[in-house]
C-alpha cells in the first residue's frame, strides 16, 4: 500500500498472540455471529470496531464484553473460509490489532533498557522516565 493510498484493510503480522475458545455460534437476517472468550492478556488490545484476527481471517470487532468478544461475518466470508467449518467449543487462533500494543509500549512510564550495552550501534533508552505522556499527548490536542 502506497502511503497517500486509501487504507482499506487491517494490520495484521500473522503471528499468535493468544488462543480463544468459541463460545456461541448465532445465525441473524443478514449475518453469522461468533463469540469467542479470550484471557485478559488478548482482551486488552481488542476493541470495539477494531480489527482482530481469527486463525488467519481479518475481521471486525462488532462487541466486546469483559472475557470475550463478537465479530459479525457475512455469509460469503463464512463459506470461503475455515470459519464455516468452527464449532461451538473449537479453540482459535488470535492475533489483535498491532497498532494498540504499540501505543501501550509508547505510553509505558518506565524506559527500556538496551539488551546489548557493548553495542555501538544502538542508542540505550532512558533507565526511567521515557514514553509518551498523557500530559504530552493532551497538551498536543490528542
Amino acid at each position: 500500500m502506497a502511503a497517500n493510498g486509501r487504507f482499506g484493510g487491517h494490520i495484521v503480522a500473522g503471528h499468535v498472540d493468544g488462543v480463544g475458545k468459541l463460545e456461541k455460534i448465532r445465525q441473524d437476517d443478514t449475518a453469522v455471529w461468533y463469540t469467542i472468550r479470550a484471557d485478559e492478556a488478548v482482551m486488552r488490545y481488542i476493541v470495539e470496531k477494531g480489527s482482530v484476527t481469527i486463525d488467519g481471517i481479518s475481521l471486525t470487532v462488532a462487541e466486546v464484553f469483559e472475557d470475550r468478544f463478537s465479530i459479525s461475518a457475512i455469509p460469503h466470508t463464512v463459506k470461503v473460509t475455515i470459519l464455516g467449518e468452527k464449532r461451538k467449543g473449537d479453540l482459535v487462533n488470535l492475533e489483535t490489532d498491532l497498532v494498540g500494543k504499540y501505543i501501550e509500549k509508547f505510553m509505558r512510564a518506565e524506559g527500556m533498557k538496551s539488551g546489548h550495552a557493548d553495542s555501538a550501534s544502538s542508542s540505550p533508552a532512558p533507565e526511567t522516565g521515557g514514553g509518551l505522556t498523557r500530559e504530552f499527548l493532551a497538551k498536543y490536542g490528542f
